[in-house]
């Protein structure tokens, strides 16, 4: 009786610690360095790519977006449409992998000022438009799928 509920014990703890696969599955066998795709965006854009990182940030509000961080401070944010994927809002901290295409988006400034409140606003954070001083160009993947891991 004591081996069944130490391997029942044991079995619901490896059920828990089981990596959280989102979307569609994972198809790049290898990642691209987060600093790559910070040094040369451009040689990326309209590829598909992997990243992996530790999760920095991840939208509070509906899991849309996360951001990986690599080990030198570089980052990569991953977007999805809302509601397709939704990364789970504890994941701060853990190893996650994510794939998608990565996307250039140019915005105005009066976007960017509209995306930075945004921003601010699903982070309950301080935003000062004066901090937008110009347009802004933004590199992100376009998710279709991720492994957070435990």
């Amino acid at each position: 009786m004591l081996k069944i509920a130490v391997l029942t014990i044991v079995c619901f703890g490896l059920l828990c610690a089981a990596d959280a696969k989102l979307g569609k599955p994972l198809t790049i066998k290898r990642p691209t360095p987060i600093a790559a795709l910070a040094a040369e965006p451009g040689k990326y854009v309209g590829k598909m790519v992997q990243a992996e990182g530790k999760v920095a940030e991840v939208c509070q509000n509906m899991g849309c977006w996360m951001v990986l961080a690599d080990d030198g401070g570089k980052t990569v944010r991953i977007k999805v449409k809302d509601g397709e994927i939704v990364f789970p809002k504890d994941a701060v901290g853990k190893t996650a992998v994510a794939e998608g295409k990565f996307v250039k988006f140019e915005l105005t400034k009066e976007q960017a000022i509209a995306r930075q409140k945004h921003m601010a606003e699903e982070n309950d954070k301080a935003f000062d438009p004066a901090s937008v001083t110009g347009p802004i160009t933004i590199y992100q993947i376009q998710g279709t799928g991720a492994v957070v891991r435990q």
